[in-house]
């Protein structure tokens, strides 16, 4: 499998090399990982080795400010949080926080200089109309979406369209399951349920326990055919599995909870994209324990992914790059949706020109967009 970009390696690989960089070379990491919206973990990550200042000075200031934007972002994140928990609280519908806002308020490591688009929550699935009514009293209001958009979204999806607060411009995710109901692989929502851990001072404010932390963030990145954020959902998943790997138990339980969930197939994809792209310790037991896809299969993935989990730039690109991306794109509908449905979508979508360019994660956290 062919290896991501040099240069984004080495600079969180292999930090020691960063400084025998020319100012071209550090112009163009700069570039790729601002794509890949890493570039503020860049920062927190050189700055944690003792490296920060030992950087091109030119550069410097570049990785200076992503890094606080990443803080701030982050504490928008804390203040969203308590906002999207006053206006649930009096309802008594238990709420999980999903993806960034909970790696924030967990205070984990995976936080670190990430920067946000959205908040996602999940919440049973006969509250939502009882959520969706007590976040428009306090400000949300639904996106502008078409009537079959609305449809599509309410009768398929596992989550209702965005919602976005009048005065502050954030958007929140409201999701009733982790993938569509429709989907190939039929997770038991019914089990995240039953594992969860409460959040200090928040009347029905939870997180996923760790594993299933990890099995999520798996499952979301590698059912997404939009991936511009792959590479920072690839390193969200390296930092969750270095981190609660140190816990243990943590790694004698993950296929096994991964089978009852259902999502083993993402879990494999998890597995081996963060140990052969990023170099994250992973126990043989555990990769021999993982059902893995046919060989051919194997291939075909190996071939989107190392061209796909790139950053959105030129420098990363090559002519087979736009089939990877596409092949990807066609995959996770076909993961979404049965045939007939899959049918009917695209060509809709492509006859009413409403395709990958109108994507619901062009978002913002505290009025600034997550590019």
């Amino acid at each position: 499998m062919s290896p991501l970009p040099p240069l984004i390696l080495q600079a969180f690989l292999h930090p020691e090399s960063l400084s025998a960089l020319a100012p071209a070379q550090w112009d163009l990491l700069v570039r790729q990982a601002r794509r890949a919206n890493i570039l503020g973990k860049l920062a927190v990550d050189l700055e944690a080795r003792g490296g920060i200042g030992e950087i091109l000075a030119a550069a410097r200031p570049h990785l200076l400010s992503a890094a606080a934007i990443a803080h701030q972002q982050g504490r928008a994140v804390q203040w969203e949080t308590r906002c999207i928990h006053e206006a649930l609280a009096p309802t008594g519908v238990p709420v999980i926080l999903l993806k960034g806002a909970a790696y924030v308020m967990s205070g984990l490591p995976t936080c670190h200089g990430r920067v946000f688009s959205d908040v996602d929550i999940l919440v049973p699935k006969e509250s939502i109309t009882e959520v969706e009514t007590a976040l428009a009293i306090n400000g949300w209001t639904g996106s502008d979406h078409s009537a079959y958009d609305q449809r599509y979204y309410r009768k398929w999806m596992h989550e209702i369209p965005p919602m976005h607060h009048r005065r502050r411009g954030t958007v929140i995710d409201v999701h009733h399951a982790i993938l569509p109901e429709t989907a190939r692989i039929k997770v038991d929502t019914a089990a995240l349920w039953q594992a969860l851990v409460a959040l200090p001072g928040y009347d029905n404010l939870y997180v996923l326990q760790p594993i299933d932390m990890v099995l999520h963030s798996a499952t979301h990145l590698f059912h997404e055919g939009e991936l511009h954020n792959g590479l920072r959902d690839l390193f969200d998943l390296d930092s969750l599995l270095r981190h609660f790997g140190q816990t243990a138990g943590f790694w004698a339980a993950i296929v096994p909870r991964a089978r009852q969930l259902g999502l083993e197939r993402p879990l494999y994809y998890a597995l081996r994209y963060t140990r052969l792209l990023l170099e994250t310790p992973i126990p043989q037991t555990v990769i021999d324990a993982t059902p893995s896809p046919s060989a051919p299969v194997r291939s075909i993935m190996d071939f989107c992914y190392s061209k796909a989990l790139r950053p959105a730039h030129a420098s990363c690109a090559d002519s087979r790059t736009p089939l990877a991306r596409l092949a990807l794109y066609i995959r996770s509908h076909w993961l979404r949706m049965p045939l007939f449905l899959l049918a009917y979508h695209l060509t809709r979508k492509t006859l009413t020109k409403e395709g990958r360019g109108s994507s619901k994660r062009d978002k913002v956290v505290d009025g600034q967009p997550a590019t």
